[in-house]
């Protein structure tokens, strides 16, 4: 099989979709890597490195996508990607159809097949692709939120620790999923006052196990949240519906609750954001204020840190990768439940059933394109 990597578009996206390690374990097996030229350098991997891995180097991304049979990229395609994919292409990428209509419908009329690395999930509901990137941005949603209380940046001046004599900084979490308890981590680690909120009481008690015990945990509710945001300094976002929209747990109407220079990090805007007045936001203008309150959007976090990011993501993808390029993407995903999970789109037709509910469009199960029952799928 032919395996393209192009080189990422979008704004400030440093990562790269495949590592040279990833690359070489292809070639090993007999498959041909096209790299496009310098896709790798803001990762730290230099064209040399792909090629002593056995891979081509192509100068256009318009022989990448012309090429391969197999697309792998970190994010979705831009607008000016759309035209290339084409009838029959498999695309393996973080896609979040649910928040881009536009995305979505170019993808049904390229005719490609759209495999998202957010839908590949285990028979235990686990998203074993998106768990690492999860990390890296619950951990950066702390990392990010603590330096946007600081004055200079419009912040309330809070030194999220605190010092002796002065109390630490107050962080309310909404979601007790894979992003949530990596930020509980991390500020709880800077020594803030931490409290993670969550409708599983499952995933609560799991947090009140593992975290330190000044991490509070509590049931996540809108009376609960409009009596915790007004003494809140840092609320991290991190609600997850695998596939679909993200629910609006934070109204407009809740910001007049909060404290000026309070910072809202919703990491939920991949899937169209967890609070009403979320847009995404990128790198290069990572925040804006509304209400005197401070939101960090940004869309593609761990693009900032792409060297752990890229290591992170092909140390997920590869496996999959792997059994992809070996078998084509049709017996791939009848053997492998976790990638027929991670079908989106299919010849034009929506095959993920919160992706049709997003957009009201027609939902055609998988299993027309595949020998198997339909019960086996969902």
């Amino acid at each position: 099989m032919i395996i393209g990597v192009p080189r990422e578009m979008k704004n400030h996206e440093n990562r790269v979709g495949l590592t040279p390690a990833g690359t070489h374990e292809l070639v090993k097996r007999g498959h041909k890597v096209l790299i496009e030229t310098h896709s790798g350098a803001a990762s730290g991997f230099r064209n040399d490195d792909y090629e002593q891995a056995g891979a081509e180097i192509v100068i256009t991304e318009d022989e990448i996508w012309g090429r391969a049979d197999l697309i792998i990229k970190v994010k979705e395609p831009e607008e000016h990607e759309y035209k290339m994919a084409r009838k029959d292409q498999l695309i393996f990428s973080f896609f979040h159809f649910a928040s881009n209509k536009k995305l979505t419908y170019a993808m049904i009329d390229s005719g490609a097949i759209c495999m998202a690395y957010e839908t590949v999930e285990t028979k235990s509901k686990t998203l074993p692709i998106l768990i690492p990137m999860s990390e890296v941005a619950g951990r950066m949603a702390i990392q990010q939120g603590a330096r946007y209380l600081e004055k200079p940046v419009m912040g309330r001046g809070i030194l999220l620790g605190g010092v002796p004599g002065v109390s630490p900084g107050k962080v309310l979490i909404i979601g007790a999923g894979v992003v949530g308890v990596q930020a509980a981590k991390m500020a709880s680690g800077l020594g803030a006052h931490v409290t993670i909120i969550d409708t599983d009481i499952e995933r609560l008690r799991y947090v009140n196990d593992v975290l330190p015990p000044h991490v509070v945990t509590m049931f996540s509710s809108e009376y609960n949240i409009r009596r915790l945001v007004p003494n809140h300094d840092l609320i991290v976002g991190a609600v997850l519906i695998p596939g679909g929209k993200s629910p609006k747990v934070i109204t407009r109407d809740m910001l007049k609750l909060m404290r000026p220079g309070t910072v809202l990090v919703d990491v939920s805007v991949d899937q169209g954001g967890c609070i009403e007045t979320c847009k995404p936001t990128t790198h290069e203008n990572p925040t804006f204020i509304v209400d005197g309150i401070l939101h960090y959007c940004v869309a593609n976090m761990p693009g900032a840190v792409p060297y752990t990011s890229t290591i992170a993501l092909t140390n997920s993808t590869l496996p999959y990768i792997l059994q992809i390029a070996d078998k084509g993407w049709k017996k791939a995903c009848l053997d492998n439940y976790e990638l027929l999970k991670g079908l989106n789109i299919i010849n034009g037709e929506i095959v993920y059933r919160s992706v049709a509910a997003a957009f009201d469009l027609h939902y055609k199960p998988v299993h027309h394109f595949l020998d198997i029952k339909e019960n086996e799928i969902e």
